[in-house]
């Protein structure tokens, strides 16, 4: 094992270890189909405008309809929507035909359900590495009184009760 593969082994393990809530990310491609895809590389940048960030490998199959758009959907997941989460990190072709969504008055396609949900219009899209970085200014925010998703070591759950004990 060369030095870069076990740099590269030890950055997936200490990330893997990072918890972070899990968010599904939708928009239409030029026909006005529906594209989504599960991403956890999600982030508040500013208030003031409001941005969110988040990044797509290059090597998925949608990067390219997502490089285009110039609007998108981040959905924060309910702490009881693993199958969602897995629906939109598998490799099915026609994820929306499994799962509850509607088009809004954006034109966006938004999945039921989610703890949270922001549409954004693209703010600034960023090359870096084998990612592209979407910056999206909210224009629309709604939310549901659940609690997120977590995900940690590959693992998707619940915030337990003991974590907001004092």
């Amino acid at each position: 094992m060369n030095i870069h593969s076990e740099q590269i082994a030890r950055f997936k393990e200490v990330m893997g270890n990072y918890p972070t809530g899990v968010t599904v990310v939708t928009t239409v491609d030029e026909h006005g189909t529906p594209v989504g895809l599960t991403v956890n590389s999600f982030a508040s940048v500013s208030l003031d405008p409001l941005l969110v960030l988040w990044s797509i490998d290059q090597k998925v199959s949608s990067y390219e309809i997502f490089k285009k758009t110039d609007k998108f959907a981040i959905h924060v997941l309910a702490d009881d929507q693993a199958e969602l989460c897995k629906l939109f990190a598998s490799k099915e072709r026609d994820r929306f035909t499994n799962c509850v969504w509607k088009l809004s008055e954006q034109s966006l396609p938004i999945i039921s359900g989610a703890y949270g949900v922001m549409q954004c219009k693209t703010f600034k899209k960023v090359e870096a590495g084998d990612h592209l970085i979407l910056i999206g200014e909210v224009i629309d925010i709604e939310n549901e009184k659940k609690d997120p998703m977590l995900y940690h070591r590959r693992k998707f759950g619940k915030i337990l009760e003991e974590f907001y004990m004092s």
